[in-house]
């Protein structure tokens, strides 16, 4: 096999383990009438299926990467993965609003295997453009999961009732541990572990989270994606409320949005080594900032929106953020050579936990107005930028002489 194959192998490998995170959220997304009619719930109860799950994965994902950097890549996400499929047999079993619950945050506890350490595996392999590269092409095909996914849901949904989504999820799983367990190598070798001492874990959690770049490149990061978060995971009234959509259309908000993640995430990988990326994300937060002021301005012409236009400044918000993600996740993996996965627990973590509150808190909040939505998403976009301009100007301004020797900060230039 040569190295062209390998790597594109490796690429849809990593892309299918990092899908199965979003897949768990969007499949159920046109089941929710039907799941909410059968426990007697309301939509703010449906939606708590959304916040669990997160707020369990973002727990756990402090976890994941230093279990890798410990214990090895592959072996951390054979079992994630298995746990991932059991869970999903508890879901489709559920007999009550309760049960599902409990194994909804199972499924979160462990999906984040996939995602977090894949991006560790990156690392592992590749340096510099060519890690930017295949960043780029796994964020291209995972892009794909979001659309597809709640389209699967309404097929799923035209001949079988919701449990058959959660087995659906259960073969897609298999599936991946059965190809990880056949293609995935071992990319972090023994020499290069760390040992399994909780005080040491402590202590580098406390360093990259007390890092003050770690938190301005994790913080840009976060809200900036949370702008398009917050239409996500409002998807179920967005589609079916503000739009009048039924259940098997969610390809109309999905599919535009996605779009542009996927044309964003090949731009990216054609533009290293070519354009910095300091730039690369200049331009996003530029693309995002120009949607939704767009989106905004619409919002406020019309009493109620209409296809395309109201998904239209959605695919270049989306494009935007393909932009931003892989050049400040790469920026914060080589902060941290040596702990890579806590590094990558930790960004994601931070993510997650913010779109948590948007799921849980947030979405029932706006998602009765798409003027509300659209101005929730240019206050996180806002937030995000501040955020990013801080760093920039921390990039360039020179340090200042100190007596003593210069302390020593694992950064380097974007």
């Amino acid at each position: 096999m040569s190295p062209a194959v390998s790597t594109r192998r490796i690429a849809l490998l990593l892309a299918g383990l990092a899908m199965f995170g979003p897949f768990s959220i969007d499949t159920i997304f046109p089941a929710f009438a039907q799941m909410g009619e059968q426990f007697d719930a309301d939509k703010l109860a449906m939606q708590q299926t959304i916040a669990v799950y997160l707020i369990a994965y973002a727990l756990m994902s402090i976890v994941h990467g230093p279990l890798s950097d410990v214990l090895g890549r592959r072996r951390v996400i054979l079992v994630g993965l298995s746990v991932f499929a059991l869970a999903s047999v508890g879901c489709a079993l559920a007999g009550d609003l309760t049960t599902l619950l409990v194994f909804r945050a199972l499924q979160g506890l462990s999906a984040g295997v996939g995602l977090i350490v894949g991006r560790a595996v990156i690392r592992d392999m590749f340096d510099g453009d060519d890690a930017q590269r295949l960043m780029s092409q796994v964020s291209m095909i995972f892009s794909i999961a979001p659309a597809i996914a709640p389209i699967i849901g309404g097929w799923i949904l035209g001949w079988q009732r919701w449990p058959m989504i959660f087995w659906f999820l259960v073969v897609f799983s298999l599936a991946l541990l059965f190809a990880t367990w056949r293609w995935l190598p071992e990319t972090h070798p023994r020499e290069a572990r760390s040992k399994l001492v909780p005080a040491c874990l402590l202590r580098d959690y406390a360093a990259i989270l007390l890092n003050p770049r770690f938190q301005r490149l994790a913080a840009a990061g976060a809200f900036n994606f949370s702008a398009l978060f917050l239409y996500i995971a409002s998807a179920p009234a967005f589609v079916m409320d503000i739009l009048r959509l039924d259940e098997r259309q969610f390809g109309w908000f999905f599919v535009p949005m996605i779009s542009g993640m996927m044309l964003g995430s090949w731009v990216s990988g054609r533009a290293a080594g070519r354009i910095s990326g300091a730039r690369l994300v200049d331009i996003g937060f530029v693309c995002s900032g120009a949607a939704i002021v767009v989106n905004i301005a619409y919002n406020l012409t019309v009493s109620q929106p209409q296809l395309p236009w109201a998904v239209l400044p959605m695919t270049l918000n989306a494009f935007g953020i393909a932009l931003v993600f892989p050049i400040l996740t790469l920026a914060i993996l080589d902060m941290y050579p040596r702990q890579r996965g806590a590094a990558s627990s930790m960004q994601a973590s931070t993510s997650l936990i913010l779109n948590a509150a948007v799921a849980g808190l947030l979405s029932p909040m706006l998602s009765h107005s798409a003027l509300w939505l659209a101005v929730g998403g240019a206050v996180f976009l806002a937030i995000g930028w501040s955020f990013w301009r801080w760093e920039r100007r921390r990039d360039r301004t020179p340090p200042r002489p100190s007596p003593g020797p210069p302390p020593i900060e694992p950064s380097e230039p974007l």
